[in-house]
């Protein structure tokens, strides 16, 4: 029964996440990444993970989205062709052999946590006993405070290098 709901998300996942990338005009990209993310938040529903859905379309697709939107409409970003039609070869070529090493140390990390059975820490049991909102609130503030502090310092250093670029 999953499947039937699995296979149309995933499906909208990669088409609109393909169009994001295809797609020359860049409100048409920003709202492709929209229907991306909502399919995402549609898959994380079925692993049960209602907490990371509804961060998903609120942050993502609402205040991200929109902040995108505003940016492309206020830079009037113009249509660019694409990298084999600018004489770029070496730069698509780069892409091209970046992409199929990222998908081949995917391919190994999969297979080896595949074939070694590996399920982590965090089982159905305490997701049940705890919650998931409890859940992630604790791996947050303990497992992942270091991350997620170095996190909110690149943002901060973000809003002020945008801060002192506004100013000129």
């Amino acid at each position: 029964m999953e499947w039937l709901v699995f296979a149309p998300l995933a499906a909208v996942a990669l088409a609109t996440a393909v169009s994001v990338i295809v797609l020359r005009n860049p409100i048409y990209c920003a709202l492709s990444l929209v229907g991306t993310f909502f399919a995402l938040s549609g898959l994380y529903l079925l692993l049960q993970a209602e907490f990371i859905a509804v961060v998903q379309v609120i942050i993502y697709a609402g205040a991200i989205m929109v902040l995108f939107l505003f940016v492309i409409m206020l830079l009037d970003v113009g249509h660019e062709p694409p990298a084999w039609l600018r004489r770029d070869r070496p730069k698509l070529v780069l892409g091209i052999v970046l992409i199929s090493l990222l998908l081949l140390e995917l391919a190994v990390a999969i297979g080896s946590r595949v074939s070694q059975g590996i399920q982590g820490p965090y089982t159905s049991e305490l997701v049940n006993a705890i919650g998931n909102t409890q859940l992630v609130g604790r791996l947050l503030f303990t497992d992942f405070l270091i991350p997620f502090e170095i996190t909110s310092i690149i943002l901060l250093v973000a809003i002020v290098g945008a801060m002192v670029l506004a100013e000129r």
